[in-house]
């Protein structure tokens, strides 16, 4: 069977092009764009936190590991390639020269030690096996780094394409192909799209061939991802037509580009609309109202006590991010930055010293849960920790804020046009066709508030873009203190015609709330890009402390008070009484946002399954008590939340106005 695949590949490239589809919108490099206000803090609470430190104590990416001794290749496979790839822009974005000094060390310990065939690893004079995956993050630390120094670019990018001929070689034999790779195979096509854009050396073909041999010897997206295929419930009770970790979470998070990335060599339409129908598919079936999807290993469903992992977190921002880039949809836009400030935020602790392996929609405790509702991973999955279940997560999380910080502006390839793809406090100076300097600069509280000002300095006139989310309702854009006028976006951007010199925007994005159905007849309340959710009071426990670094804990949580509430979801205000002022740090804890929804609720018989999680939301539920007005909090700053609610009809007359909308479940 390989061997017939490999015949049918060949005969494939053989009639293939060596040219790539042009991107829409490409990142500008890494330090081009620079947190602020919020998100800088909330980077700097990162690298305060479990991310910039455990380099110096965990034992999977400690510092000796690269340093004078072996240990260093065993890393390289996957921990150290993670945390290299998440480190970079975080040291970066922070100007955190100790830790931008760790990065540069760990990639001149790889490139000196690469062996003489191209290959980079401890299988070298060994009988162990050569995989190639773990090897695709250690790229794009690389190319972060290269960005960054240009000087690197000879030695980096020689070491690539040393590396681009050995894997071919393998490729066309058909090795080094396990199941890790069959599944994130796409990864690798990616940074074979970056070699080919900016450093070919002439090699387009084989780039390109190496490309399509990566797609024919890994899982068959297209089929993995079509409407007959698509396991439409939690998989644990399905047969798979595929090998197994093709429903596995983390790798169908990685697997959603990689049709976007296939489009780019086969240039058929095709490909595009698959990734198109795959992403929904995912949502539909298995999305979560914090925007994510669930798989607590495998697909989970819609059941708001499974779980989703935080690398699933990390890699669907990432995905979403380049199926932007090659298609222009904005829905993938819109769905990154609902998880960004939702889903990442909630599976960390505040100060970021803690996090989970997965997170639950109603998550009522962090704790040992026997009987364990995931059926693939164990019942400390929820706590937050070091290395609650699998150890991933810990090395893999970091790269979520800063890489979405780093695209949050993008250039049009012909450099004509830039565009603000993701909304909040960034700072960006790049140069424009024409050696035209420009420097933009957004003052906000996004997502928190609605009014975003952006002052722009350009030496020329050009097209400046910014992307108008699909759930702002009567938004408004006022250029120099001109009137302002309703947005018109065209493909999700507003257009504005920039002149030379200094141009100011102030845009206002107000949003309805939404009322999204959930299963049970239960609902979930959204507005904006947040998600709103009831922030359970917690105690908390430390199970352990880390002998080497006293602020790694292991921390359970457990409720403080009542959780088991229905809603009348037509009763929601939104309340924004603590914007305008400085916000507090970190934002995403108990009772920190600024913002809230509040709304009539009262107490219902909620049972639990098992000792200590929510069974599903009460289906036509009676109140058992006097009703009262509760206060929801953005989803991102609860770590014991009930998100999705049963409902009842409240007897109160709510005097203030809001705007409402409803929806049907995902996407």
């Amino acid at each position: 069977m390989a061997s017939a695949k490999i015949l049918v590949l060949s005969a494939l490239v053989a009639s293939s092009t060596a040219s790539l589809a042009p991107l829409h919108y490409k990142t500008i490099p890494l330090g081009s764009v620079q947190p602020k206000g919020w998100i800088y803090d909330q980077l700097v609470v990162q690298m305060n936190g479990l991310a910039g430190h455990e380099h110096e104590f965990y034992e999977l990416v400690s510092d000796t590991d690269w340093i004078g001794g072996d240990a260093f290749y065993s890393v390289l496979e996957e921990a150290g390639s993670y945390w290299f790839d998440g480190l970079i822009p975080s040291a970066v974005l922070t100007n955190n020269e100790p830790i931008k000094k760790k990065t540069l060390e760990f990639l001149n310990y790889v490139l000196d030690n690469q062996d003489e065939s191209g290959w980079l690893g401890p299988e070298v004079n060994t009988t162990k096996p050569r995989y190639l995956w773990g090897r695709y993050p250690f790229f794009f630390g690389a190319i972060q780094l290269l960005e960054v120094d240009p000087s690197l670019t000879e030695p980096i990018v020689d070491a690539m394409h040393k590396f681009v001929a050995l894997a071919h070689e393998m490729l066309v034999n058909g090795e080094g192909v396990d199941k890790w790779a069959a599944t994130r195979w796409e990864d690798f096509v990616v940074v074979l799209q970056w070699l080919h854009d900016n450093h070919p050396r002439g090699q387009e073909e084989l780039l390109v061939d190496t490309m399509k041999y990566l797609k024919w010897t890994g899982i068959p997206w297209e089929q993995v991802f079509s409407e007959e295929l698509f396991p439409k419930s939690a998989v644990e009770n399905l047969t798979n037509p595929f090998e197994e970790l093709a429903w596995h979470g983390v790798n169908m998070a990685e697997g959603l580009k990689a049709l976007g990335a296939t489009y780019r060599f086969t240039h058929n339409d095709s490909d595009l609309e698959a990734a198109s129908v795959g992403w929904d598919l995912v949502f539909q079936y298995h999305g979560r109202p914090s925007g994510i999807f669930a798989a607590d290993e495998m697909l989970a469903g819609l059941e708001a006590n499974r779980g989703t992992e935080l690398c699933l977190v990390v890699e669907t921002m990432l995905s979403g991010t380049f199926l932007y880039m090659v298609s222009e949809d904005s829905k993938y836009a819109d769905r990154v930055e609902r998880i960004t400030y939702n889903a990442l935020p909630a599976t960390l602790t505040g100060d970021m010293w803690g996090r989970q392996y997965l997170q639950q929609q109603n998550q009522i405790s962090a704790m040992n849960m026997t009987p364990n509702p995931f059926p693939s991973d164990g019942p400390e999955s929820n706590i937050f920790g070091l290395e609650p279940n699998y150890p991933c997560c810990t090395v893999a999380f970091p790269k979520g804020w800063p890489k979405f910080v780093s695209s949050a502006f993008m250039v049009t390839p012909d450099l004509e046009s830039l565009a603000q793809i993701y909304l909040g406090p960034f700072e960006t100076s790049t140069v424009l066709a024409g050696d035209n300097h420009v420097t933009v600069t957004v003052d906000t509280q996004y997502p928190f508030g609605d009014v975003l000002t952006t002052t722009i300095v350009a030496e020329k006139a050009f097209l400046y873009k910014i992307r108008i989310p699909s759930w702002v309702e009567n938004g408004t854009i006022a250029v120099n203190d001109a009137a302002a006028e309703g947005v018109t976006p065209e493909k999700g951007l507003q257009y504005v015609n920039v002149g030379a010199g200094t141009t100011v925007l102030v845009l206002d994005l107000p949003a309805a709330v939404i009322i999204e159905a959930r299963p049970h007849s239960a609902v979930a309340l959204q507005r904006g890009p947040l998600h709103y959710a009831y922030d359970i009071p917690r105690t908390e426990h430390v199970l352990a402390v880390d002998p080497h670094e006293h602020r790694a804990i292991d921390l359970q949580m457990e409720p403080a008070g009542q959780w088991a509430w229905a809603i009348d979801p037509n009763t929601a205000v939104f309340r924004k009484d603590g914007l305008g002022t400085a916000l507090p740090s970190p934002i995403f804890d108990f009772g920190r946002p600024p913002v809230s929804l509040r709304v009539q609720a009262c107490p219902v018989d909620w049972p639990l399954a098992g000792d200590i999680f929510a069974a599903p939301p009460p289906e036509n539920a009676t109140c058992t008590g006097p009703e009262r007005t509760i206060s929801l909090t953005p989803y991102g700053a609860t770590k014991l939340r009930v998100s999705e609610f049963p409902t009842f009809e409240s007897s109160i007359i709510v005097e203030e106005e809001m705007n409402y909308a409803f929806i049907e479940q995902q996407p």
